[in-house]
């Protein structure tokens, strides 16, 4: 059945008719065109409400938006519409996740299944990792905030079975290979000057090694002509890699996945970090990166004490993708290190 803007003000009359907890809600503004919505963005934004916005399509698909830019949802199904309507509702009330599971549960326990698992659907939910999350590659993301210990920090993994090396990527970025063939550390780097580099050379440097299946290379500025040699860099057989930027300065923190040579990132492009809030799903429902909105759900229901959402964020990204970072060996100096050559 095609939707139109009759069959989802009666749909939503009879869902909201049958719940107790939705009686006083009531459809979101629909819009026809994207001036419609442009006009509705305008006036939520002065009024600094963050609702929701229905974009209905001439082919009957129904885009939901929070603001004018990020579209939240495009679905067809109607009983996708209602749920995700209902969804919003309940969460604007506030609470926990929980609890927001729990409300959506009365009112239909599929529903409450869904929310718990972050997707398009009740299924796929992800299991509770039961640790401690900071232990894992969160423990990074409260000092990367302030581009400690990088501005980026990028992440490359090849085929099962295959490994990317890890001194020669550096080398290919442009590592000393001097300092790489003598196994250099980051505390050969600071010796002397208290743990931190002198003058500022950090932005000189590397850090570089392995962990989780992944190869990871952190730096700030990356040097002239690095990986030039693109047959090298094509025969270290990387297949994945995931790279976070952070500007501070502007506020800007970016997510860039790579996998088989194309960004993953459901036509976004680069993704800011700053999207996500949480209890929304940062990625749109049902797109290529919806592994990512379950294990955000499932970071925000395991650990609530996490008041941070960039440690929840990092946490997902470790439950869902692998990333690590070996937290001691770069407290204790331990990491592979270099300048950049010359």
């Amino acid at each position: 059945m095609e939707i139109t803007q009759r069959t989802l003000t009666e749909a939503w009359q009879r869902t909201a008719a049958r719940h107790a907890l939705l009686e006083q809600v009531a459809l979101p503004p629909v819009a026809s065109s994207k001036d419609e919505l442009k006009e509705w963005a305008a006036r939520a934004e002065r009024a600094q409400d963050g609702g929701l916005c229905l974009l209905l399509d001439e082919d009957g698909t129904v885009r939901g938006h929070h603001g004018l830019h990020l579209e939240a949802f495009a679905t067809r199904d109607l009983e996708q519409v209602m749920y995700l309507i209902a969804e919003a509702a309940i969460r604007r009330r506030g609470g926990s996740q929980e609890e927001t599971a729990d409300a959506l549960d009365r009112i239909d326990p599929e529903w409450g299944g869904r929310f718990r698992g972050g997707g398009s659907d009740d299924t796929g939910t992800v299991e509770a990792c039961g640790r401690d999350p900071l232990e894992g590659f969160a423990w990074v993301a409260e000092s990367w905030r302030e581009q400690d210990p990088y501005t980026t920090l990028a992440f490359f993994r090849a085929a099962p079975g295959r490994t990317v090396d890890a001194e020669r990527l550096a080398l290919l970025y442009g590592a000393d290979p001097a300092q790489v063939a003598a196994g250099t550390r980051l505390r050969d780097l600071q010796a002397g000057n208290g743990g931190e580099f002198y003058g500022g050379r950090e932005w000189e440097s590397c850090c570089f090694g392995q962990a989780g299946g992944w190869t990871f290379l952190l730096h700030h500025d990356t040097p002239p002509g690095a990986f030039a040699d693109k047959e090298a860099y094509a025969a270290l057989g990387i297949e994945e890699s995931v790279w976070l930027s952070a500007t501070s300065a502007k506020a800007i923190y970016t997510f860039d996945y790579i996998r088989n040579g194309r960004r993953v990132d459901d036509d976004r492009g680069v993704l800011e970090l700053i999207w996500y809030e949480r209890g929304h799903a940062p990625y749109p429902r049902g797109g290529e990166l919806e592994f990512l909105n379950r294990a955000v759900r499932r970071a925000e229901l395991d650990h609530p004490e996490l008041t941070d959402t960039f440690e929840l964020y990092f946490h997902a990204l470790e439950e869902s993708l692998g990333l690590r970072l070996p937290r001691r060996d770069f407290a204790e100096g331990e990491v592979r290190a270099a300048y950049w050559a010359g």
